[in-house]
């Protein structure tokens, strides 16, 4: 299974991390099938540190703060398994403090200033073509659509 992340500067190809976080990339996928993500924006683009989107109050005409909403539940962190390094283009859940993690994530730019975010935020995926869009994106830019292929 991989999505299809297609944003207004190009679109990223993503493997999940099925086997070390399950719950994290299922809940994922379900959110993306909904269309949920579908017109949100990357609201928090750190140079060299990530692009983070997924939040509701990003959405055209929503009132709330960008980087505050979700999806009106919680999922557990998955930090155990093998794959949880915040290497370049790894997708990682946000949160506001352990198992808070809803629908917001971020990629990462490069491994230079995010070893402190491995075992702490849940690895789920990684971006496998389309890496370059990630150097690309801005704040403001679109999350146009993401798909899933099963």
């Amino acid at each position: 299974m991989y999505a299809l992340i297609k944003t207004n500067k190009g679109e990223m190809k993503v493997e999940f991390y099925e086997k070390d976080a399950p719950n994290t990339v299922a809940n994922f996928v379900k959110l993306a099938k909904e269309g949920y993500y579908n017109g949100l924006k990357w609201h928090r683009v750190i140079p060299d540190f990530v692009i983070q989107g997924g939040c509701p109050n990003t959405r055209e005409g929503a009132t709330g703060m960008p980087g505050t909403g979700g999806p009106g539940y919680k999922i557990d962190c998955e930090l155990d398994g093998e794959n949880q390094y915040h290497d370049r283009g790894v997708l990682s859940m946000a949160h506001a403090g352990r198992n808070t993690g809803g629908s917001q994530f971020f990629v990462c730019h490069s491994r230079n200033n995010t070893a402190h975010l491995d075992r702490n935020h849940t690895c789920f995926g990684k971006v496998v073509e389309g890496v370059d869009v990630v150097d690309d994106i801005r704040q403001g830019d679109t999350i146009d659509s993401i798909e899933i292929f099963e």
